[in-house]
């Protein structure tokens, strides 16, 4: 593909991702917290930081991969970033493949670092990316950790998709083996099994993002492309965020769980850490923000956004993310009976 044409793929991916963003419900509505009448805490006792071996989030929160490899990508993770840093929160760019390519697109890129250069900042590659190339990635930004994206079904729908998926594991277990920061395995929607979980966790890897379906749907967005639409029976393929959080908890794994995926307001966010999340990712939500608001006042707010959990954590009488995960809860009876038909399977007595 010529650097035109991957522009401007990159453009519609942008364009469709608003265009098709969805304020509706997801599986998160079908999580009941079970509130506490006379908590034994007060607001300003509560600490939701998020401590990982090689860095500490301040907050369990962070900007997600969205964007980048075009000058409209490169407005975008400008602003992404100044609000990253007003917000001290970590923040993941997009592909970088195509800076890979051309270096003439590394801008839009780099311009996270420049905007932020002592955040937490997230590089990422797809898993058909060689060692070699994951390096270069790392070091276009001077990436804190690297967020390797599977994204089986897009490139599948996608009219110039690759769908040669036999190295990705491959390619993982090299990319591991050879680089001193985290390695994430992260989803793009269409959610994590307990399987996919147990599969990279054999191969030393210690944090996944199980990214499930209910945000950025881009099955929909790559049939858009399509010209019959004629995949759109794959719209809601895969694991919903709060059935793919389910899946990791009857894993009952030590990897490090980050969840994203139609996080809509914080108490998704903070249902997302009572079913064992460590942090919880933003995209398509804050993207949306920004393109209506501006970045002053999508700065304001997140800020509110991180405050409002901490009210949620106070009505739950949690004082960190440890206690949340302590925190009662009932699922609706159809993710009740979720849990029950995945349980025989990940868990046969």
């Amino acid at each position: 593909m010529d650097d035109s044409l991957r522009s401007r793929r990159k453009n519609e991916h942008i364009q469709l991702a608003l265009d098709t963003y969805q304020s509706a419900g997801t599986d998160f509505d079908k999580v009941q917290l079970i509130h506490q009448s006379i908590p034994s805490i007060n607001k300003n006792q509560i600490d939701l930081s998020a401590t990982f071996p090689h860095f500490t989030f301040k907050y369990p929160l962070y900007i997600n991969a969205m964007t980048g490899g075009s000058e409209r990508a490169a407005a975008i993770n400008k602003a992404l970033a100044q609000i990253a840093k007003a917000c001290d929160i970590p923040m993941a760019v997009g592909s970088t493949h195509s800076a890979l390519k051309d270096s003439n697109a590394e801008a839009s890129f780099t311009v996270v670092r420049d905007e932020n250069p002592d955040g937490i900042i997230l590089s990422n590659v797809g898993a058909d990316i060689e060692y070699a190339k994951a390096k270069r990635s790392i070091e276009l930004l001077n990436a804190d950790a690297l967020q390797i994206h599977v994204n089986a079904p897009q490139e599948l729908i996608m009219p110039e998709g690759d769908t040669q998926f036999e190295n990705w594991l491959t390619n993982i277990q090299e990319i591991q083996a050879h680089i001193d920061i985290p390695v994430i395995i992260k989803e793009v929607g269409f959610g994590m099994s307990a399987e996919t979980i147990q599969k990279v966790k054999d191969i030393g890897i210690q944090y996944v993002d199980v990214s499930g379906r209910g945000g950025t749907n881009f099955a929909d967005i790559e049939n858009q492309r399509r010209p019959l639409k004629d995949m759109a029976f794959l719209n809601q393929w895969g694991q919903s965020t709060v059935q793919s959080l389910l899946e990791a908890k009857l894993l009952n794994t030590d990897m490090h769980i980050l969840a994203s995926g139609g996080v809509k307001n914080p108490l998704d966010a903070i249902k997302s850490l009572v079913l064992g999340a460590e942090a919880v990712g933003l995209s398509g939500y804050v993207l949306k923000y920004l393109d209506e608001y501006g970045v002053e006042e999508t700065i304001e707010h997140m800020k509110q956004f991180i405050e409002q959990m901490h009210v949620i954590a106070n009505l739950l009488n949690a004082s960190n993310v440890s206690d949340l995960r302590s925190v009662g809860y009932v699922l609706a009876p159809e993710l009740q009976t979720y849990v029950e038909q995945r349980s025989k399977i990940i868990n046969p007595e």
